[in-house]
């Protein structure tokens, strides 16, 4: 199916993308609480993002590759969910912002195995997450991980790559001799040093997420920009014809692919939460 004809398809059977129930309608009052959970490698330092009030879910938001749980988007469209009446905790991968651990011996198997951390903490504090919302990289690993958190029911991918070593062809392709002949490199990302390990690029040949996109079992909504320059539209695409329905697909035309623009993050708060409440209440 085209991308347009997926779009229109979207826009006509998804008025709730359009017309917002009183109940999702955002409020001023949400609260932010600092807490920690044990992940595989150590400490992870989260947030959780509150609604005044009691939640009408529980959900888990993945930051992209080498970000933070602090990033601008993480940070905005958690606070739209919250604000919309869905909980949502946001974490460091191991080796990032506050969390425990060292970078270089993280890999996209660490990433999936925090987020189902990030799940169990959930559980066994409050409640079990329904939604599982990932950005970029982190919507790979939401996508890898969904099957192992087994309450969850709806999964969104904002941007994401559709395979993990997409991040090995687009951002490590001119160091992989230095990695395959020393076995580790220093790579500049997003104007930061990071030491990759040559065991990062072995571990993201052997995920090969097809199969688990195909058998999903979960509503799905695939989230992207047609001008993304930094994770092709293509990888969107892909992942929503592997995914069966229901899914549905929305591009996200105009915004960045860090989703900087802080009316853009509410927009895409604003959708999460209309398209995921049918799913998400128990």
């Amino acid at each position: 199916m085209s991308l347009e004809r997926m779009q229109s398809a979207f826009l006509r059977a998804s008025p709730i993308a359009c017309r917002v129930a009183p109940s999702l309608q955002k409020k001023d009052t949400m609260f932010t609480e600092r807490v920690d959970f044990q992940g595989p490698h150590g400490k992870l330092s989260a947030k959780l993002d509150m609604p005044d009030g009691t939640p009408r879910a529980y959900g888990v938001f993945a930051h992209c590759f080498t970000c933070s749980k602090d990033v601008l988007a993480a940070n905005r469209i958690c606070h739209g969910l919250a604000e919309r009446g869905v909980a949502m905790l946001r974490f460091d991968f191991a080796g990032l912002g506050a969390s425990a651990g060292d970078f270089a011996d993280t890999n996209f198997s660490s990433n999936v195995d925090d987020l189902v951390a990030a799940a169990d903490f959930l559980r066994t504090r409050f409640e079990a997450p329904r939604l599982l919302v990932g950005h970029s990289m982190g919507g790979t690993a939401v996508l890898a991980a969904a099957q192992r958190i087994p309450e969850s029911k709806a999964v969104v991918t904002i941007a994401s790559p559709s395979d993990p070593h997409y991040v090995v062809d687009k951002l490590l392709s001119e160091h992989l001799d230095t990695l395959a002949r020393l076995g580790e490199a220093r790579v500049k990302l997003a104007g930061r040093d990071f030491q990759i390990r040559q065991q990062f690029v072995e571990d993201a040949a052997q995920h090969g997420l097809a199969d688990r996109i195909a058998g999903l079992g979960r509503a799905l909504m695939v989230m992207h920009a047609p001008q993304d320059d930094t994770v092709d539209i293509a990888n969107g695409q892909r992942i929503f014809d592997l995914a069966r329905y229901p899914k549905s697909f929305v591009s996200l035309d105009g915004m960045d692919h860090l989703v900087t623009g802080r009316e853009d993050a509410a927009q895409v708060a604003a959708l999460i939460a209309a398209w995921s409440a049918r799913h998400i209440v128990a």
